[in-house]
């Protein structure tokens, strides 16, 4: 009996210890309910601050260009070839040493020389210069006997009419000589050297030889039709290329097409690039912006920053701790910066980064 009661007595101790935790617990849940919902006696502040990075922003200069790509062309090339049958042996360079492609040659130096000694005797190069001399002698003579009445002006005009064929002659043999010698009008670059063993005999008309001159490169590329008018001669262009992105050469545009082609929509122009340190080679792929506009001082931005909303354009800048949102209107454009006409000013700070979840008066930390 006894025992009974002490069980008794544990079992409801144990049930009001229960329910005295459930009692606690639901006070507490009302207690948090009661301030979430704003009650008077309670204020909890719940607002993010999101980091960003700022750039002051500073008056530059900007240029608005437009881009296009072509090939390359040498200002100057030309293909050597053999004007007579003759022996091949390849010349010498200035090191002394047969030229090999890639070197660098003048007007006077001889790239090959074709050996013919039939074409050589027909010449009579030595017999065209004595005839020459003789001729211009006799000349001579009967020019100073016709001003002293000694001759007739027959006489005088037969010698000058010798003396003229044998000048003409003579540099008539020049010239055919001069064919047995292959050689550059202009100075440049031997892209092109067919192989002939010494000796070889080589037909009129073979490729002996390609020189080019590439000190000045020219384009031919196509524009929009939209910017016909835009693009004029004397215009600057930046050319650069994908391999070679830390050079970058300048040139000019040289021609414009007044008419635009009815199946591509594009017309065409022309570009000279200036190439003094034979840089770019004949034949690259490039790319060219030719400048259509440009400010020397102008408060300009990042163009991947701006928000384009309802036609408007807008951007943030700190002020007072929080994102200020800036609608602005804009002037000169590339396809990485963009000027501000209306809406910023200089040294306000201009987000950068972390502005594509901020609203107006969002609180932002400034991180560098």
């Amino acid at each position: 009996m006894i025992n009974s009661t002490l069980n008794l007595k544990k079992v409801t101790s144990g049930i009001i210890g229960v329910k005295t935790v459930k009692k606690i617990l639901v006070s507490l849940v009302f207690g948090l309910l009661f301030f979430a919902c704003g009650g008077d006696e309670a204020d909890i502040d719940i607002s993010i601050t999101v980091p960003v990075s700022v750039e002051e922003i500073k008056f530059k200069s900007i240029e608005e260009f437009l881009e296009t790509t072509g090939t390359a062309r040498a200002m100057q090339e030309v293909e050597l070839l053999a004007e007579t049958d003759g022996y091949y042996h390849l010349g010498v360079n200035s090191r002394n040493k047969t030229f090999t492609l890639g070197d660098f040659v003048t007007p006077q130096d001889v790239i090959a020389r074709l050996d013919n000694p039939e074409v050589e005797n027909n010449i009579k190069i030595e017999s065209q210069k004595l005839n020459l001399d003789i001729s211009k002698s006799e000349f001579e003579k009967q020019q100073a006997l016709y001003e002293k009445g000694g001759v007739t002006l027959r006489e005088l005009k037969n010698a000058e009419q010798a003396y003229i064929d044998a000048q003409y002659n003579y540099d008539n043999a020049i010239i055919q000589l001069a064919k047995l010698k292959v050689q550059s009008s202009f100075k440049g670059i031997i892209v092109d050297l067919p192989y002939y063993t010494a000796g070889t005999r080589v037909e009129t008309g073979s490729l002996i030889a390609k020189v080019m001159n590439y000190e000045k490169l020219y384009m031919d590329v196509n524009y929009p039709a939209k910017h016909l008018g835009r693009i004029d001669t004397g215009q600057r262009v930046r050319a650069l290329n994908y391999t070679m992105p830390d050079d970058t050469l300048w040139g000019a545009v040289t021609q414009v097409s007044p008419a635009i082609d009815a199946e591509t929509r594009t017309f065409k122009a022309s570009i000279e690039i200036a190439n003094p340190e034979w840089t770019f080679r004949p034949g690259m792929f490039i790319k060219v912006e030719t400048i259509v506009a440009r400010k020397d001082s102008a408060i300009v931005i990042p163009k991947n920053i701006i928000i384009q909303s309802r036609n408007a354009k807008r951007v943030f800048v700190v002020e007072r701790g929080a994102a200020d949102d800036r609608r602005i209107i804009t002037g000169l454009e590339n396809p990485t910066e963009v000027e501000v006409i209306e809406g910023l000013r200089e040294n306000e700070r201009l987000i950068v980064k972390g502005f594509e979840t901020l609203n107006d008066q969002t609180k932002v930390k400034v991180i560098r």
